[in-house]
């Protein structure tokens, strides 16, 4: 049986206006600056963020239909008056769109440009990129997505002399022969792996705590498809055959500069699981019923009092989270 995503993955709910010749009109910009508003980010990758009401659980009850995938659980992105940045827009600034007219820009944050905040008010975006509107997660994500990608570009891949930001932030040009470079985005897949019925295949990487539990993933290779990746990643990381591979969603996740492309997957739970050494710690096939046993119990699993396993499961600001509680929506 296949499924489809019940909400968008909440780092792919962006709805500012992504238009090139936005950042090629310098003129626009000039004039747009007085009433635009920018994205401060530090090093960390983290911008200063307010509460509209108390702070919901990213993962409690795995319930994804009591969640507003536009309005987020109540955090604000707080952004700043352009003019309290500079007079005009910076060099290193970035141009992240257009919404109801407000031009919206990205920074990374230096000291003065963080005074008067509250240390405590400042979360990156894995922490709150669930809890803001569409909006807010989609100016944060490609904030942290574009300056990740200026902080090690540099330097030109071709000839190796410095890079200058163009076309608003998004584009970096050589010194030496105006070579142009763009940002990059790796993709990746991650993928659902259940049985056609009522299992899905769990699993655990050698650095996560004991009993937590994911989706399989991998970066995809030069040359190579989507659906190839898929299958050869699978059967590399715990040895399975699958079949049936179709497509789910995706979203950015920029850390530092991937895309995660999600997809679903039939295998037969017969086959014998064999974690790659060193990638995979353990494999597990989890019934439906279990899954939403662990989503249900508390915010981030819950121990099976009779054989003290403990289930913990990816938050709501991954896709994997949206993957799972898809497919536990089911039936």
């Amino acid at each position: 049986m296949t499924f489809e995503l019940v909400t968008p993955p909440v780092l792919s709910r962006g709805t500012v206006l992504r238009d090139e010749p936005l950042r090629l009109d310098a003129d626009r910009q000039k004039a747009t600056w007085p009433t635009a508003r920018v994205v401060v980010v530090d090093e960390k990758g983290r911008t200063p963020v307010s509460w509209d009401a108390a702070p919901v659980s990213r993962f409690r009850e795995g319930d994804a239909a009591g969640w507003d995938a536009a309005a987020g659980s109540g955090a604000v992105l707080r952004t700043r008056p352009a003019e309290e940045i500079a007079p005009a827009p910076p060099g290193d600034a970035v141009l992240l769109g257009e919404a109801e007219g407000v031009a919206y820009w990205a920074v990374r944050g230096r000291p003065d440009l963080a005074a008067g905040d509250d240390p405590a008010d400042w979360a990156d975006l894995r922490a709150v990129g669930a809890e803001l509107d569409a909006l807010g997660a989609g100016l944060f994500t490609g904030a942290v997505a574009a300056l990740n990608w200026h902080d090690t570009a540099r330097f030109c891949a071709r000839d190796g002399s410095p890079t200058h930001p163009h076309n608003a932030g998004w584009a970096r040009r050589c010194e030496a022969h105006q070579h142009e470079e763009y940002p990059r985005t790796d993709p990746a897949v991650i993928c659902l792996v259940h049985d056609g019925a009522d299992r899905v295949l769990l699993a655990r990487q050698p650095v996560w705590p004991p009993g937590r539990y994911s989706v399989l993933a991998g970066f995809v290779e030069a040359g190579e498809s989507l659906e190839a990746c898929v299958m050869r990643e699978i059967h590399e990381e715990v040895g399975v055959e699958v079949s049936e591979v179709g497509y789910l969603g995706s979203q950015a996740w920029p850390f530092p500069r991937s895309l995660m492309v999600g997809f679903q997957a039939v295998a037969d739970p017969d086959q014998p699981l064999r974690p790659a050494d060193g990638e995979i710690e353990e494999a597990i096939w989890v019934t439906r019923e279990e899954l939403r046993a662990a989503m249900e119990k508390s915010d981030w699993g819950a121990r099976d009092e009779s054989d003290g396993k403990l289930v913990l499961l990816p938050g709501r600001v991954s896709i994997a989270r949206s993957m799972l509680d898809s497919w536990a929506a089911q039936g």
